[in-house]
């Protein structure tokens, strides 16, 4: 089951800063109950789509919702930063199903 949602890219300084774009808290509630045997240290595989650029990644669950960390490559490939609305579109990656 795919998601949508339209968020704005947020910095979390770790010990290293990244981007991510916060999905709904509704919406990651649906996400970690469809993702049950996926889930490995809370993190979700996952492919994402922000505009034109397609990329796998993991979504990190953190203050109740996931968080969807957006690559350089694409930070660059489609022109956002930090503060930037952008559209994400976000499908479970069912190949990643651990035995």
């Amino acid at each position: 089951m795919p998601w949508s949602f339209v968020t704005e890219l947020i910095e979390w300084r770790g010990p290293a800063p990244f981007v991510f774009a916060p999905m709904p808290e509704e919406m990651s509630a649906e996400l970690k109950e469809a993702a049950r045997g996926l889930m490995y240290w809370g993190q979700v595989p996952v492919t994402a789509i922000i505009g034109a650029t397609e990329f796998d990644t993991a979504v990190w669950p953190r203050d109740g919702r996931f968080l969807v960390p957006i690559k350089a490559v694409v930070q660059r490939a489609e022109r956002v930063d930090v503060g930037d609305a952008v559209s994400v579109r976000l499908d479970v990656r069912e190949d990643q199903l651990r035995d």
